[in-house]
């Protein structure tokens, strides 16, 4: 009797992979298909995802591996986690492996972030968002100073004077990295007041602008995405093609006066951005 062939030993490799006891069915690559052998592996690891065979933090087969089950060359088999990586469903963890993307820890409730009843509890809205969501709210790199307002501040302000204070801070959710914010008020509003100081007190900014007479009535939000700057990268510990949400917020007084921009650049994986829009 002839030893069975390569393509034989290919066909009785096994339909799943087993992780901490967990089956995962990965299914075979179909060799008459023109898809590509890479995209057909990236199909049956999202799928696994998508199932929840592989959750939140899980690992995912290794190169050695996937090479082992599929029958395929390493480069195939690395090419078919790049796929997974470049959609932010999975990241690298060097030594490690590859782990399924944890779930995002900010959930951003755009129609109660900013009610009043949480200033008057002394919570800024980054802290009311984390005793929602139930992560550890920290923020630090904070730096106050005059700047030359930029030119997108200086039209949502009304400005004529050029110069701003500007407050930049960074977000942590737990122990990662999730938010960069830098905010602009015009130097009669902030100057002399906690706004100017490191620390604004119980409440955060938006409670010492009303502290100062400015009652507020409204924001205006606009939500963009991109890719990050190398600068934002850094300090928002982000891999390679994972993107960022941009949103720019003018803040109006009861006046109608536009009291402050705030300029953010949130870790797109980090967030779910809830918006409640009546119908009328």
């Amino acid at each position: 009797m002839s030893s069975p062939s390569s393509d034989d030993q290919r066909r009785t490799l096994r339909d799943a992979w087993t992780t901490g006891g967990v089956r995962v069915d990965l299914g075979r690559i179909d060799r008459l298909n023109d898809r590509p052998p890479y995209r057909q592996i990236a199909d049956h690891l999202r799928a696994a995802i998508d199932a929840g065979q592989l959750g939140p933090a899980d690992r995912l087969p290794s190169e050695a591996e996937l090479k082992e089950h599929y029958g395929v060359a390493r480069m195939t088999a690395r090419q078919a986690i790049q796929e997974l990586r470049a959609e932010g469903r999975v990241v690298a963890e060097h030594g490690r492996g590859v782990f399924v993307r944890q779930p995002p820890p900010v959930r951003r409730l755009a129609s109660d972030r900013f009610a009043r009843e949480h200033r008057k509890a002394g919570k800024a809205a980054f802290l009311a968002e984390a005793e929602r969501s139930g992560f550890r709210a920290r923020v630090d790199q904070i730096e106050v100073t005059r700047v030359e307002a930029p030119a997108f501040v200086r039209e949502r302000l009304r400005l004529e004077d050029s110069l701003v204070l500007s407050r930049s801070r960074r977000y942590f959710a737990d122990d990662r990295p999730v938010e960069l914010a830098v905010s602009y008020l015009p130097l009669a509003v902030a100057e002399g007041t906690a706004i100017a100081e490191i620390d604004t007190g119980p409440g955060g900014l938006y409670a010492r602008l009303e502290d100062a007479g400015y009652t507020l009535d409204r924001f205006v939000e606009e939500v963009a995405a991109r890719m990050p700057t190398v600068e934002e990268r850094r300090r928002l510990e982000l891999q390679a093609g994972v993107p960022v949400i941009v949103v720019v917020r003018t803040a109006y007084d009861i006046a109608g006066r536009p009291v402050e921009v705030c300029d953010t650049v949130k870790a797109a994986p980090a967030y779910v951005l809830e918006y409640e829009i009546k119908a009328r």
